[in-house]
């Protein structure tokens, strides 16, 4: 099977934003030696389809990667649909692939990470994905460290670790509430991504995230993150059908190299944890649940369409 590591870039309406995130793309020292394969979602109704063309035309048109190939969807999918669809996809002609959305903007050294981090954790069944964001904290966090679970801003895994997603919230939830799980997956309590997954199970939400990170979680897997982002999201902007502005998630990207550690024990960052469980407990999230909820789709999400 091929070694490669492909980016597949999630695309939808939105023009401006997918143009900064390729160009930060283009700004790796491995684009020109990197496929890009861009999925485009089809437009929901007669109104969207200016733009959904706009943004069509944009990425037919793109160079700088050792291939560009867009793949133009008839029907809209949705971002949950076009998103679980196209990794399936990608994974199958390739063994891996890095996750990107059209509001992602990275560090020139994002793509090294990844793919270090694909290749010397790739037969390691511990880890189920390399992450490329992580949450401005105030504590300093080690030079790349192990989470359990996944996460959705900017990443990649393997075939073997995506067959292990679970599309079935209702399931993944009786599992969480089975094994008694619940505190730990909501970082002790602080952030409610229980709640998610029972509005995701119940229909009122179509998150293909909360499930990504519940499917991992529940089978014990780890990812690596970086201790300097890699990513900042641009969508927070209220660009988004879900979304409203903020920057409460910003953080800035690394200005250096992060170095993938090899054969790096494969646990838990305890310090980690704990710095991103005070991030969540911080003044600005003080507030009902239900608001911490709309934070989090700014985090799973902030383009939903």
């Amino acid at each position: 099977m091929a070694k490669t590591a492909p980016v597949a870039l999630f695309v939808y309406n939105r023009l401006d934003h997918v143009q900064r995130t390729i160009q930060a793309l283009k700004r790796n020292s491995l684009a020109p030696l990197t496929d890009l394969v861009i999925y485009s979602d089809g437009p929901k109704n007669e109104t969207e389809t200016r733009q959904v063309t706009s943004v069509r035309s944009y990425a037919a048109r793109l160079d700088g990667f050792r291939s560009v190939r867009l793949i133009k969807r008839d029907q809209n999918l949705g971002l949950a649909g076009s998103l679980t669809v196209g990794i399936r996809e990608t994974v199958a002609e390739h063994g891996r692939v890095i996750v990107l959305e059209d509001d992602i903007v990275t560090s020139p050294y994002f793509l090294t990470f990844m793919k270090e981090g694909l290749s010397a954790y790739e037969d390691d069944e511990r880890v189920i994905s390399i992450h490329g964001y992580v949450y401005p904290v105030r504590s300093p966090l080690p030079e790349t460290f192990f989470l359990r679970g996944a996460d959705c801003w900017g990443w990649a895994t393997w075939e073997r670790g995506w067959k292990l997603f679970d599309a079935d919230a209702s399931r993944l939830l009786a599992q969480i509430r089975e094994q008694r799980l619940g505190h730990e997956f909501d970082f002790n309590g602080s952030y409610p991504y229980v709640k998610l997954l029972e509005d995701q199970a119940a229909g009122r939400v179509d998150s293909w995230a909360i499930r990504w990170y519940a499917s991992a979680f529940i089978q014990g897997r780890y990812t690596l993150y970086p201790g300097r982002s890699l990513v900042m999201n641009i969508g927070t902007d209220a660009s988004g059908t879900h979304c409203v502005a903020t920057d409460q998630f910003d953080s800035l990207l690394s200005a250096t190299p992060v170095r993938v550690v090899r054969r790096q024990v494969v646990r838990g960052s305890r310090a980690a944890f704990k710095a991103i469980e005070m991030f969540f407990r911080g003044d600005r999230y003080n507030r009902p649940q239900r608001a911490l909820q709309r934070f989090y789709y700014l985090i799973e999400r902030a383009a939903e369409r």
